[in-house]
């Protein structure tokens, strides 16, 4: 089974299309717009290059027919946060084959041990984790943009392995029109009554105060967190202007106290809603393609909405403000005519946004898991730190 590094147009092509036939039985896999996979492996688009590296190869049978392939990637500023030197592997796709995958899987080991690594996780991204990151385990229905479907046996060729749950990683459903319990209403209720609180909607025609209240309550709700790094307002001006052409004013939900933001719900249209009818392309057909099914998705009534990101800072914890930004969302939501919303990524290492997210009436619908292999059998493993 000859393993070829992808360094041309022909190996970019078998990578990107190897999915089209571990997938054409599984009718909820929506094939990823190949511009975006190819983004990460471009240095001009990925900044992650200017501090780190990575590698990619396609897997062939006997009869030069792709049959899997994988990334793997050096990531130097994060590759020592925990005890063990680690590097990453991810976009993993593989026939139902013990033998192929284990040739993918040890290439990524043997390479990055060449970089001087102890471990790698996988799959993840050369990235930030909000795309193409886990292995789905649980929940096999549509994907929400930037995440993978899997097929089930995936989870056996990893463990077999010898990869170890680090840790997983949750999508949350929630029913746009149902009812809270009643404590959330009750808490909602006390801020609005209490001087100083007020919800709203940034505008999409001033960017920069979005940027500026997004990065706010980030840094404070959110870094030093999960291995989340600090943002810089370059970052959050380049994160509000990309979700731009998406975003709908009444789906981007903020708490602010005094005229200071203190909490947000992000929401945007679940895109590979309308993506799932471009099969992975965004030529110029695709892009009318795009023009028109969001045009008929506009139109429905039951909309499917995708939580970007949930969060209050410190020092408002605690005092019914998820309970009150909740609440003040549900009206724009119904206007805007969603009927369900995905929250992904919710750590298992994170129990008290597991605990808010249930408050909120959410379930668990999807479960993705990050892996550990650690190169030394002898050494200990341990689970990513739960967070108190």
């Amino acid at each position: 089974m000859p393993l070829i590094e992808v360094t041309n147009a022909a190996t970019v092509k078998a990578f990107l299309d190897l999915p089209s036939t571990i997938y054409q039985n599984h009718p909820n896999w929506i094939r990823p717009l190949d511009k975006d996979i190819e983004q990460v492996f471009d240095p001009k688009q990925n900044p992650n290059f200017k501090n780190g590296t990575a590698i990619r190869w396609i897997l062939q049978d006997t009869q030069g027919q792709t049959i899997g392939r994988v990334a793997a990637f050096v990531n130097n500023k994060t590759k020592e946060a925990s005890e063990y030197v680690t590097g990453g592997m991810g976009f993993f796709e593989c026939i139902e084959d013990q033998a192929a995958a284990n040739t993918l899987f040890a290439a990524c080991q043997e390479w990055l041990a060449a970089q001087g690594m102890e471990a790698m996780d996988g799959p993840i991204n050369f990235g930030e984790r909000d795309r193409w990151w886990g292995l789905l385990v649980q929940g096999f229905t549509e994907p929400n943009f930037g995440m993978f479907y899997h097929p089930p046996y995936y989870q056996q060729l990893f463990e077999n392995y010898g990869f170890q749950v680090y840790f997983k990683q949750y999508t949350y459903y929630m029913d746009t029109h149902a009812r809270f319990g009643d404590k959330v209403y009750q808490r909602s209720e006390a801020l609005d009554a209490t001087p100083g609180y007020s919800f709203g909607h940034p505008s999409k025609n001033n960017l920069e105060k979005l940027a500026q209240d997004f990065l706010e309550v980030y840094n404070k709700a959110w870094a030093g967190h999960s291995g989340i790094n600090e943002m810089t307002l370059e970052k959050a001006r380049k994160i509000v202007h990309s979700m731009k052409p998406v975003m709908v004013e009444q789906l981007i939900n903020f708490v602010y106290f005094e005229g200071k933001p203190i909490a947000f719900f992000i929401m945007l249209p679940e895109l590979n809603q309308i993506f799932k009818h471009l099969n992975g392309k965004f030529n110029l057909t695709a892009k009318l393609k795009f023009l028109y099914h969001r045009w008929r998705y506009n139109k429905r009534t039951d909309k499917k909405v995708f939580g970007v990101i949930f969060g209050v800072i410190p020092e408002f914890q605690a005092k019914g403000v998820d309970s009150y930004l909740i609440c003040h969302s549900q009206a724009p939501l119904n206007a805007y005519g969603a009927r369900e919303i995905e929250m992904n990524w919710v750590g298992d290492f994170n129990p008290k946004m597991m605990m808010v997210t249930r408050s909120l009436g959410a379930r668990i619908y999807k479960t993705h898991v990050t892996y550990r292999k650690i190169f030394d059998p002898s050494k200990p493993f341990t689970r990513y730190p739960i967070i108190r």
